[in-house]
């Protein structure tokens, strides 16, 4: 089976950088239309022109996740743009990271907000087009610390376990409406996150990895093709980790 998702349109969030671009170009490199967001707008302009460039679908709307009402009219101007929407993917996260006493009150409050609020919003105005439609995928990104923990994460921790929590339930609300709930979980991602880390920090993580080797965006954005195809159309309310084999 050849895959391809001409005249699809997928919803990115977070689309700036990172895995979520990666994700973006994976899917325009299939065929999609492409919804970029963003909080960023220095990101977005430049995920922008690059696609511009390479002459891919897409429109760029500007949107902060832990806002309601912009959130909404992503997806109201998604609709208006090109008359549904059939992939939702939710990206956009962010770290403040620190151990539990250190934790100030704004690093938990920003870390939930946009990594478990902004799904909670994005995932609501998305469902009921999705419901109208009768058809819908929605692909969100936790973390493989989402289901071990991590020192000095906390609220990541959380936010990425509130995530999985929350889509197996969205999962068993939506799917008598033919809309699929998925969760990736990346483990050790070659990101601009990561890049920031020591060497010995880094060689600790591959070191607990069996494949011996960090992830790169592509792994994780190959795992979103396959679950937003049809060949996943019998998959939902599942947690995919994509993490060398270092969380079984």
């Amino acid at each position: 089976m050849e895959l391809n998702f001409d005249d699809k349109v997928v919803v990115i969030t977070g689309a700036g950088r990172g895995i979520g671009r990666t994700i973006a170009e994976r899917f325009a490199e299939f065929g999609a239309i492409l919804i970029l967001s963003d909080y960023n707008q220095e990101s977005l302009t430049d995920v922008s022109s690059y696609f511009t460039e390479k002459q891919y679908s897409f429109k760029a709307i500007p949107c902060d996740v832990t806002n309601k009402d912009q959130v909404n009219q992503l997806l109201e101007q998604t609709i208006e743009y090109f008359g549904k929407i059939d992939v939702l993917i939710n990206n956009a996260g962010i770290t403040r990271d620190t151990l539990l006493i250190r934790m100030k009150d704004d690093q938990w409050d920003a870390v939930l907000n946009t990594n478990l609020k902004g799904v909670f919003l994005t995932t609501r105005a998305a469902a009921k087009h999705f419901m109208k439609q009768r058809f819908g995928k929605i692909i969100n990104i936790s973390s493989v610390v989402g289901i071990t923990g991590n020192a000095g994460q906390v609220n990541y921790s959380a936010s990425k376990a509130g995530v999985i929590g929350f889509s197996k339930s969205v999962a068993q609300e939506l799917a008598s409406r033919n809309v699929t709930v998925n969760v990736i979980a990346p483990g050790f991602i070659e990101t601009e996150m990561t890049q920031v880390l020591s060497e010995s920090v880094k060689e600790n993580f591959i070191n607990k990895i069996p494949l011996k080797r960090a992830g790169t965006p592509k792994d994780v954005a190959n795992t979103a093709i396959f679950l937003a195809s049809p060949l996943a159309d019998y998959i939902t309310g599942q947690v995919v980790k994509v993490d060398g084999g270092m969380v079984m």
